[in-house]
């Protein structure tokens, strides 16, 4: 790639650790270039709040939040569900939704006539092949950039060196530095205690469990629900007509 071509960069950006330090790195190292930040809404609620201020203060000229809530719901989890869609024996929550986000990146790419799409999956795992593929089925000739194949960078915490150091803010600390993937059918956690599979689940620690509550502080008394479906997609949810986006909101 010719950095000195890339003048306009489209972010994947989720206001998270990795992505707001990719606002300024790349303004550093692709000749101060135009970041536009593209957050994709997979219902990932309370995160996008503050999201468009935080882009802003950390280098990027605008901020696209693009709800996609229908399309994921309709065109991938309710595909994969009828299709029993597993990886490795676990059910699908954070892959189904990259392909989604990719669609919204190349439309705002395409309209933003950008000169390459970033994305802040390491490279490593199977993120960057969920979101290169589907950028590439869609913009087949669209140049992306992917940092963490890249830079120096070697941790979370020295992200959040990097961070300090160029006044990034952040929502998260040393002590809180989980790598997380919210959307409206699930939430993923991985780092610090978690990657020792010996510890035992910190069910009653605060802020540890947000879409649920621990056994202790569940109700005693059970809940009862009827779900009607249709070929396959849930149409009704005690006996109400609802589309299948508002009965997993209600869950």
């Amino acid at each position: 790639m010719d950095k000195s071509k890339i003048k306009k960069v489209v972010l994947a950006y989720s206001g998270g650790l990795d992505t707001s330090i990719i606002i300024p790195w790349l303004k550093e190292n692709y000749n101060n270039c135009e970041v536009i930040a593209v957050s994709g809404n997979v219902g990932q609620a309370d995160e996008l709040e503050g999201l468009e201020e935080k882009a802003l203060k950390t280098g990027a000229s605008k901020l696209y939040v693009l709800d996609l809530t229908d399309d994921y719901v309709d065109n991938y989890i309710i595909p994969t569900m009828q299709a029993g869609a597993v990886y490795e024996e676990y059910l699908l929550g954070t892959s189904h939704a990259r392909p989604c986000i990719a669609k919204g990146l190349v439309e705002i790419a395409l309209k933003e006539n950008a000169d390459a799409i970033c994305h802040g999956c390491t490279g490593k795992g199977n993120d960057q092949v969920r979101f290169e593929l589907a950028i590439k089925h869609f913009a087949p000739n669209m140049p992306i950039i992917a940092p963490w194949r890249e830079w120096d960078i070697k941790s979370r915490d020295e992200e959040i060196d990097y961070a300090e150091a160029h006044n990034v803010p952040l929502k998260i600390n040393r002590e809180t530095n989980y790598s997380k993937d919210k959307n409206l059918w699930h939430l993923s956690h991985e780092g610090l205690d978690l990657e020792d599979t010996g510890n035992e689940p910190q069910y009653e620690k605060p802020g540890f469990l947000e879409m649920g509550v621990s056994p202790l502080k569940a109700p005693d008394e059970p809940t009862y629900i009827t779900l009607d479906f249709d070929q396959g997609k849930p149409v009704k949810l005690n006996g109400e007509a609802m589309s299948a986006k508002e009965i997993i909101w209600w869950a």
